[in-house]
């Protein structure tokens, strides 16, 4: 499972690996400006075409239609500066025409970048970064954004914030030529939240701030392990594409940091890949064994889930978490449903078996049976006094319980009286509305932009929740993550090759709560459970493709489980 990493953890793994002499600050420097030069070229390999083999074949001796390959590098006061430094060295050596850009004083650069930039200097030049040069010059076929990476924590200044904007790109006629490379983040994004810093340390007011220049790259490189804020929030967007270069770091330096407190294991944040079950880093990951059936058993050793119904008219979303939670495998699944409800519930249920319950009084009665293995409340249930009853009755049994949607809403008044019901083996998923009806102190964190210092994250107010709330927390959007009290934490992200916009539709949040609970009734524990049912939804999407609705969801799993090799 890979790893999403903080600039702060990044940075100890690197000194970790410096302090133990396996390697130096100039090696680490000179591969990663290696990878960045070599996943330009993977990319685009056109760019690759000798034009000008070497610094000694001039322009008068190429033919007549035959140009140097241009690029522009923008470095920075820091270390990302020096990477910068090595792609333009590099690229000058293939018999580029090379400009490079300097933000901050020369003399002020850290050892490495020093170092890298005296031996730029006797090669070629560097000019002041200055928005107007940058903007007069001939397009570029590259540009090279090496401006701050991941050491982004505060605004950008002025000139940093215009020369990277990415409207002036478009001012261009031949724009679309023009590739641009981001070495590790973009400059203007928080690699710790996802957040867009480019507006500018003159913006006075978040209006001012939100009007301000934002920089889009055609592709990110990054090196060791790709960031949290890769795959949160803006970041995807910003990046567009992710290519991560080993640099080396991968022998025991991981294992000597000290970035992560007492646990490194469980400060960790994981992205969710089809070796998905959490597990110490020593111990590679596989697809759960308990997603196959045991072969020769009964169904009731693959759990029964319980599935509550709201009144006449408020049926689908139970149906189709209930249809979610029998794919999945859970050997029986039952809709639980109020007497008005009854008919319509018969008329559309065939394999999934149906039970009258009317009121909290009924669901008490229903739990005596031992057999009920896992319980989802909320779709469609309505926000009404009966809800709160049903939830606190579900709850006080004990049993493995997914909440969604109004058994969330229902709370907002009161979020605490809900957090006190709650136990270990609760899944509560709320949305961006449910989650800030239920913390609207974090989630009020989560807007508020950072001026200085790393950005409030979603994956810090998924932790602060789950904390709080005694149990795991799914905060869905295309940048799921799930948290359990104990720090444990996973993003689950419907970007890049995963991109999966068309999951924005109704229902599709009810068979994920029915992916859970199906998967809880059959055993799995509640953060196994909330982390495959997260990965298997965006599967069953990218299967069916572009048209989906949430019907189809479910019908999506034989083909999934099959790609996964169950």
């Amino acid at each position: 499972m890979t790893e999403l990493l903080t600039a702060a953890q990044m940075r100890a793994i690197e000194q970790a690996a410096i302090a133990s002499g396996e390697v130096t600050g100039l090696e680490l420097m000179e591969r990663a400006g290696q990878g960045v030069v070599e996943a330009i070229f993977d990319e685009w390999p056109e760019l690759a075409e000798e034009r000008g083999a070497s610094p000694s074949r001039s322009p008068e001796y190429l033919g007549k239609d035959e140009k140097l390959r241009r690029a522009v590098v923008l470095c920075g006061p820091g270390n990302n500066g020096g990477d910068g430094f090595v792609v333009a060295r590099l690229l000058k050596e293939r018999g580029w025409e090379v400009e490079v850009f300097l933000y901050g004083d020369a003399d002020k650069l850290p050892p490495d970048a020093k170092v890298n930039y005296e031996r730029w200097r006797e090669i070629g030049a560097t000019q002041e970064l200055d928005i107007e040069a940058f903007r007069e010059i001939a397009t570029p076929d590259l540009v090279v954004d090496s401006l701050f990476g991941t050491g982004l924590t505060r605004r950008l200044p002025e000139v940093v914030a215009k020369a990277v904007d990415t409207r002036a790109r478009f001012l261009r006629s031949d724009y679309s030529r023009m590739r641009y490379v981001g070495v590790d983040c973009p400059t203007g994004l928080d690699c710790d939240s996802g957040e867009a810093r480019a507006f500018m340390e003159s913006a006075k007011t978040i209006d001012e701030a939100e009007a301000e220049p934002i920089n889009f790259s055609n592709l990110t490189v990054t090196f060791h392990s790709p960031k949290i804020g890769h795959y949160l929030f803006d970041g995807p967007a910003v990046c567009s594409k992710i290519r991560v270069i080993d640099i080396g770091l991968r022998g025991d330096a991981m294992e000597r940091t000290v970035a992560c407190a007492q646990d490194a294991d469980i400060e960790r944040v994981r992205l969710l890949e089809p070796r998905f079950c959490w597990r110490p880093l020593k111990t590679p990951g596989f697809p759960h064994p308990m997603l196959e059936k045991s072969g020769g058993g009964h169904k009731y050793n693959e759990g029964h889930a319980l599935i509550l119904s709201g009144g006449h008219g408020k049926t689908g979303a139970a149906r189709l978490a209930a249809r979610g939670a029998l794919r999945i495998g859970a050997g029986l699944v039952t809709v639980g449903s109020p007497r008005s409800a009854m008919f319509e519930n018969a008329a559309n249920l065939t394999a999934i078996m149906l039970r009258q319950i009317d009121g909290a009084h009924g669901l008490a009665e229903l739990l005596e049976d031992d057999r009920l293995s896992a319980l989802c409340l909320g779709p469609g249930m309505g926000r009404g006094a009966d809800t709160q009853a049903m939830v606190f009755a579900a709850l006080k049994e004990q049993r493995p319980t997914v909440l969604d949607a109004d058994a969330l809403t229902r709370f907002e008044l009161k979020p605490d009286a809900l957090f006190e019901a709650l136990h270990e083996n609760c899944v509560i998923t709320p949305h961006g509305g449910e989650f800030a009806r239920l913390f609207p102190d974090l989630a009020e964190k989560l807007k508020a932009p950072a001026t200085t210092g790393p950005a409030y994250s979603k994956v810090d107010a998924t932790r602060e929740a789950a904390k709080r709330a005694g149990c795991v927390v799914l905060f869905k959007g295309p940048d799921t993550v799930i948290a359990a009290p104990d720090g444990r934490c996973s993003v689950n992200s419907a970007h890049y090759e995963r991109s999966a916009p068309w999951l924005a539709t109704a229902g599709s949040g009810d068979v994920l709560a029915g992916f859970i609970t199906g998967l809880m009734a059959r055993g799995f524990a509640p953060m196994q459970a909330a982390e495959t049912a997260a990965y298997i939804h965006v599967e069953c999407a990218l299967e069916f493709g572009p048209g989906l609705i949430a019907e189809d969801l479910p019908e999506q799993i034989p083909a999934v489980f099959r790609k996964l090799g169950l």
